[in-house]
């Protein structure tokens, strides 16, 4: 079974990511190999970063950008974890 607007199969392990339209909320669903699960995170200031489609269809996205966007962080331009102490 495919999701008709997605074109996807659910059963193949795809993580289907979806934001909330005031950008606060984002739900994730799977199907975990017994049932679908549902995951939903929602920010308490901010919102969740999102790419845009040009052409309306569905935006494949890394593991790396997945977790930057769960945490919050604009993956576009996430922040340095250490600045460099000399510049030169």
């Amino acid at each position: 079974m495919a999701l008709k607007g997605l074109g996807r199969d659910p059963h193949a392990g795809e993580i289907f990511c979806f934001r909330g339209r005031q950008g606060d909320l984002v739900k994730l669903l799977w199907h975990d190999g017994v049932g679908m699960s549902l995951y939903a995170k929602r920010l308490e200031a901010g919102k969740f970063i999102w790419p845009v489609s040009q052409s309306g269809q569905a935006v494949q996205v890394s593991a790396a950008q997945l977790g930057y966007r769960l945490e919050g962080i604009d993956w576009r331009n996430p922040p340095w974890t250490q600045r460099p102490e000399k510049v030169g």
